[in-house]
């Protein structure tokens, strides 16, 4: 492992933002990879050459349909029970798609206070750094909710003023057919964010990061047309058009209240997953903590 991979490692005392931040700053360009049907991998690697570094999340192997032989890190985000990756057992599944000559090791990420790191050794073999963004995004984020690996990286890196370019690939917050987009993350404060972002310069967008209504052109297309007036216009529009899919949605609810009660019955008798196990061995472990 290069000295780069090995400054990536922080002390464990610390939540490894300053440790991070300088093994970033290393770089002229930084990829975010999101696991999305948006990314095109083979146009990535053809558009950004040396001093680049790509960053995927988690199950790459949604993009990633062969080894990757770029420069590149692996964020393995946790939750409750550690590690995704690691409690459902998809280390080596997911590292083998990236583990070349170049690649930078693992950074475990939480940013949610119930989220707990998993232990080095946990990862095999490698090196593995921590960064916590626990406290990070109290101040605004919906605490209902929790921010996605992307949205908090990427936010996080541009608060570091690095002089590295950040470059989002697929962050699009679409759901398809072969796609899912969890409700456990704040979608539109994400998008709100990150598209703010984008318009100030501090994050570029690579093809299908970008929003795909471009009001701040109407204005430009009808000089008579204040942008002030485009966005109240545009709000008003949306407005209404989410009253419609409320009603819409209100009806289906009552149309399949049958099947919902159904699916609650059946959910109450489905045994813990191992996800849940873990987590309540955790929270066991640090009530007993808090007990001595």
């Amino acid at each position: 492992m290069s000295a780069v991979g090995a400054s990536m490692r922080p002390p464990a005392q610390e939540d490894g933002q300053e440790t991070w931040a300088a093994a970033f700053a290393r770089y002229a360009d930084i990829v975010l990879v999101a696991n999305s049907d948006a990314v095109d991998i083979g146009d990535l690697r053809t558009r950004f050459g040396d001093g680049t570094l790509f960053v995927f999340f988690n199950k790459v192997y949604k993009v990633l349909h062969q080894a990757f032989d770029g420069e590149c890190l692996l964020v393995a985000r946790s939750s409750e029970a550690g590690a995704n990756i690691v409690y459902r057992r998809e280390v080596e599944d997911v590292v083998r798609l990236l583990e070349g000559p170049v690649f930078r090791g693992i950074l475990n990420l939480k940013a949610a206070a119930a989220e707990t790191f998993s232990p080095a050794e946990a990862f095999g073999d490698r090196t593995v750094g921590f960064l916590d963004l626990s406290r990070h995004f109290s101040d605004f984020y919906s605490s209902r909710h929790v921010p996605s690996s992307g949205f908090a990286l990427a936010v996080w890196l541009t608060e570091q003023r690095i002089p590295a370019r950040i470059h989002l690939a697929g962050f699009t917050a679409r759901r398809s057919e072969a796609w899912k987009v969890f409700h456990v993350h704040d979608w539109t404060t994400e998008q709100i964010v990150q598209r703010l972002l984008l318009r100030a310069g501090k994050l570029h967008a690579v093809d299908g990061a970008g929003p795909e209504i471009p009001l701040d052109r109407i204005a430009d297309r009808f000089p008579g047309i204040d942008a002030s007036d485009v966005s109240i216009v545009a709000v008003n529009v949306l407005s209404e058009r989410l009253e419609q899919a409320n009603v819409v949605i209100d009806k289906l609810l009552s149309l399949t209240s049958f099947q919902r009660k159904i699916d609650a019955a059946l959910r109450r008798l489905k045994p813990k997953t191992r996800k849940a196990k873990l987590a309540d061995a955790a929270r066991a472990r640090t009530d007993a903590g808090k007990g001595d």
